[in-house]
């Protein structure tokens, strides 16, 4: 079966499928159906760019059924005040309740955030959910220990992450690694894929915005990511399939606190060259 097949009855002949085609795989001339490009179906790279733009639905992919795509909802659509007032609103949750959050909504969020840019459509990250407090708190002992070697071995940058703080503010039982959080979610991915970090990270961008729409909350754990990186005893503990990293970890959970408020920030610095 071709990689594609188009609808010559229905199909507008305008060309837009090949125009937006990131890979040059679909071949057309004014007036004409298009087709696959000879010798490119190997390049294609799923994006599903062809079926989306096409405005009949003529194009139907042979890995992507034109029917399992929805169509767009205009109406649903941010406008640009809306838009600025959701990234403005959005918080980075340090406190939470007590109240578990269900896996039915981490499933949700998780699909959601399935959706994200990711280099050449690679959608390499992975997920690993954890909701046990004991174990939250035992992996966050891992990381405080962590930090005690760096005092030892690295003081210069145990004092440029100001770590005797932390140490002093876990030792008086605050929890200053996981904040608290019923759940961590660790975004992972093959460890020399040279996508796997910023695949991770646009992902894990996508789930903490997608975070308020089910009424949760979320923070980057950026102790917990820095020692996963490097830590053995963490690595270990996460269990992640062999040759796999956490390139990130987002601590989630219902917010405590209702914030009322939009916080200024720094007027951007640009340089324009139009």
């Amino acid at each position: 079966m071709d990689l594609f097949t188009v609808n010559q009855e229905t199909c507008n002949r305008d060309g837009i499928c090949a125009a937006v085609c990131p890979l040059g795989i679909i071949a057309w001339r004014q007036g004409d159906v298009p087709v696959p490009a000879a010798g490119m179906e190997h390049a294609c790279i799923r994006c599903g760019h062809c079926t989306a733009v096409c405005p009949t639905a003529s194009l139907r992919h042979r890995d992507m059924p034109v029917d399992a795509c929805l169509p767009v909802r205009p109406e649903l659509r941010l406008d640009p005040e809306q838009c600025a007032h959701f990234i403005r609103a959005r918080r980075s949750i340090r406190t939470y309740m007590e109240r578990p959050v269900e896996r039915e909504k981490l499933a949700q969020l998780i699909d959601m955030a399935r959706y994200a840019p990711s280099g050449v459509n690679s959608q390499n990250a992975r997920w690993l959910v954890i909701g046990n407090r004991e174990e939250l708190r035992r992996l966050s002992g891992i990381v405080i220990d962590w930090m005690r070697w760096l005092q030892v071995e690295k003081p210069a940058f145990a004092q440029e992450m100001h770590l005797q703080r932390t140490l002093e503010q876990w030792q008086a039982g605050q929890d200053v690694i996981l904040r608290g959080a019923p759940v961590l979610i660790v975004a992972h991915a093959e460890k020399e894929h040279r996508l796997g970090a910023s695949t991770c990270i646009i992902a894990l961008t996508t789930l903490e915005l997608a975070a308020p729409s089910l009424g949760l909350g979320g923070c980057w754990a950026g102790y917990f990511s820095a020692a996963a990186a490097v830590c053995p005893p963490l690595q270990e503990a996460l269990g992640l399939p062999e040759g796999r990293q956490c390139f990130g970890a987002m601590m989630i959970g219902y917010p405590k606190f209702v914030y009322h408020r939009l916080p200024t920030r720094k007027t951007p610095t640009v340089v324009w060259r139009m």
